[in-house]
């Protein structure tokens, strides 16, 4: 079984691991990197790895939830100047896009490997799809207090957003015009926005 690390508080050696890790899924990719990969890039034995992570899923997984952490501190920076919570949604849906699509581990893997990365964010996700919820709740919560919006706990609204975004990564849009990030802004007003008030 896995043991979670929660970001920010696992030592030298899980930080040593995950670095290594970025790297080798970076550049091979997962299906071509294994355990044994990972721990030699890393300069410790396979069985260092399996201790604190299980297996590769479970590295895979607290590799991809600690750069998720890493997203959330520059979506932070974004979009901490904006008044409004609705300002925040839309331009935090655009920087979402943006910042998947050109990171090396997210967009390369939904690139070059889109049919194994895609469980670990839909049926695998579990662990990701929760922190990013927990996340835009948190958010939601503190805009409630700060613009005195109604008090309905906003946990079903921010998951719903989630999805949304989610599904846009991980199929082109058909009939939604999405080419660029005046388009994803349109939509993210059109649509999401609406979804603070509902």
């Amino acid at each position: 079984m896995s043991t979670v690390l929660k970001t920010g508080t696992e030592d030298a050696t899980a930080r040593r691991i995950l670095d290594a890790a970025l790297e080798q899924f970076t550049v091979f990719g997962l299906r071509r990197s294994s355990v044994d990969d990972v721990a030699k890039r890393a300069g410790v034995s396979r069985v260092t790895v399996y201790r604190r992570f299980g297996n590769k899923e479970g590295l895979v997984e607290q590799t991809l939830l600690r750069e998720n952490s890493r997203f959330f501190q520059r979506l932070d920076a974004a979009v901490a100047a904006l008044p409004t919570m609705e300002e925040r949604v839309v331009e935090g849906f655009v920087v979402a896009l943006r910042h998947t699509r050109a990171h090396p581990l997210f967009g390369g893997l939904l690139r070059l490997e889109p049919e194994v990365v895609l469980p670990y964010l839909t049926v695998h996700g579990g662990s990701s799809l929760s922190a990013t919820v927990d996340y835009l709740t948190g958010h939601l919560r503190r805009a409630q207090k700060a613009e005195d919006r109604p008090g309905d706990d906003p946990r079903p609204v921010a998951e719903l957003m989630v999805r949304v975004a989610v599904s846009f990564l991980l199929n082109p849009a058909i009939c939604i015009a999405m080419d660029d990030e005046d388009q994803a802004r349109a939509f993210a007003r059109r649509y999401l926005a609406p979804l603070l008030t509902a």
